[in-house]
């Protein structure tokens, strides 16, 4: 394997799952990359004072602080990572909220969710799925834990725009919105909105999905 691709190979898995002082720089420029993208899904997902909500895949933790900012004192936010390297990052920078139990930390998929049945309120997701080899499983559980009526915001780059990144030709899954759409509908979630982020055709897209009542 050649030196680039070498380097891009590394990126990848790195983008998938930070790890080590590498990492941590990692979850500090997705951070600042994708702040307008995490701060529409939090809008779409449309937190509650009081509610109990989730975040997963949080990566740099950008989401979390939204999240613990519009649930307050009264909420609850779990934050989903598989990154050990994220998780002890978030453990040091949010000492206080995990103390108070307002922010609750598992390290776990997104298909392999430690919450009841019916507990969330709202959850986001954003610059995820690239990852999972399918999304049947995935998409099922968070289902699972959201409330009648829950909302599921998932961030997801334009296949397209993202096709065009040197480092997603190793390690990323870019699929169709279209697909992506109809695994939520399989799941048990109905698309509300198909939220764009930036400009042109290949901008960002945040799907707004409703788990249904009754």
């Amino acid at each position: 394997m050649a030196i680039r691709d070498r380097v891009l190979a590394g990126m990848s898995r790195q983008l998938g799952k930070p790890s080590g002082p590498f990492g941590r720089l990692v979850g500090r420029l997705l951070n600042r990359g994708n702040r307008a993208v995490i701060q529409a899904a939090v809008d779409a997902a449309n937190p509650a004072a009081g509610d109990t909500v989730a975040d997963i895949g949080f990566g740099g933790g950008a989401g979390l602080a939204l999240l613990l900012d519009r649930v307050g004192p009264t909420g609850v936010v779990h934050g989903v990572e598989i990154s050990q390297t994220m998780l002890a990052e978030t453990r040091r920078r949010y000492k206080d909220e995990i103390n108070r139990q307002t922010l609750q930390l598992h390290e776990t998929t997104m298909q392999s969710l430690p919450l009841q049945d019916g507990s969330v309120r709202a959850v986001v997701s954003t610059n995820t799925i690239y990852f999972m080899p399918e999304l049947g499983a995935p998409f099922a559980e968070v289902a699972r834990v959201l409330q009648p009526g829950g909302r599921l915001a998932l961030g997801v780059g334009d296949p397209g725009a993202m096709a065009k990144m040197p480092f997603t030709k190793t390690g990323f899954i870019l699929r169709p919105i279209t697909e992506i759409v109809e695994s939520l509908r399989v799941a048990g979630l109905a698309l509300v909105e198909d939220r764009r982020v930036g400009d042109g055709a290949e901008a960002f897209h945040v799907l707004v999905c409703e788990r249904p009542r009754g």
